[in-house]
């Protein structure tokens, strides 16, 4: 289901991922209530394509953990078509703050825009750094598609403390489109989550020690990154699915018991 304008358009704040097991993500869930509650969408379905040059120049850089990086990509919660509004976002980060600028669109314009054969009947400043970035990376393409299932729960003493829970992850680099169906090759092993925590300040003293307690620790995971090295075999078949020995390396061992 699209989501309504009251989502913002610009933010500045500090993520962190953490990998959680099946087993984590129960003791988790047991430790929250009263601290969190879900947003008004509940569970939805997010729909990402990520643009990048011929030669991936934005990935491959991401990989190298740079100081600074960005990327550009369409996103829609659920399946799109060609008339509905989505969301075009350039997410920059820079020694470790997380920026992300986006602008709604709707796909039938969004496609040939940024495939340069078009220009959009509105202006802003947001729609001034997208263009100069379509500009600078020459041969801008879709490059791969990744769905989600998303719980999205925010604090209930600050609401701009925001923790989401991401699991179903799939991805795929063929129908490369948000109006098409949302399947795809699976990147986690089935009922594990990937856990991000937003805010614009300090984590708040209470999450973290629930945190500390389970003996859960932050994980660098990237879902277009690590799909990436899937398909470009920078990775074993057999380690296809995570946990990888250098994630679970970052997990309590308990969480694989």
């Amino acid at each position: 289901m699209m989501q309504s304008q009251q989502i913002p358009m610009t933010f500045q704040r500090y993520e962190t991922k953490y990998m959680l097991s099946p087993i984590m993500a129960r003791k988790l869930r047991k430790s929250l209530p009263g601290h969190l509650q879900m947003d008004e969408y509940g569970l939805d379905t997010i729909c990402s394509l990520y643009y990048d040059t011929p030669d991936h120049q934005l990935i491959r850089r991401s990989l190298e953990k740079p100081v600074y990086k960005e990327k550009l990509r369409f996103r829609s919660y659920g399946p799109a078509k060609e008339t509905s509004p989505i969301y075009v976002e350039l997410k920059k980060k820079y020694e470790g703050i997380v920026y992300k600028r986006r602008e709604r669109m709707i796909l039938s314009e969004a496609v040939p825009y940024l495939a340069g054969k078009s220009e959009l009947g509105f202006d802003s400043q947001i729609l001034h750094e997208i263009t100069w970035f379509r500009n600078y990376y020459r041969g801008l393409a879709p490059a791969m598609y990744i769905a989600y299932d998303r719980i999205a729960c925010f604090g209930t003493e600050d609401r701009n403390f925001r923790v989401t829970f991401d699991t179903n992850i799939r991805w795929r680099t063929d129908n490369l489109c948000l109006d098409g169906p949302t399947e795809g090759t699976r990147l986690l092993e089935p009922d594990w989550y990937l856990m991000e925590v937003k805010t614009p300040g300090a984590v708040p003293l209470w999450f973290s020690k629930i945190l500390d307690d389970l003996a859960i620790y932050p994980a660098s995971f990237s879902k277009y990154g690590f799909a990436y090295q899937i398909e470009n075999q920078k990775v074993s078949e057999e380690k296809a699915f995570i946990p990888f020995t250098d994630i679970r390396q970052t997990v309590s061992k308990t969480a694989f018991r």
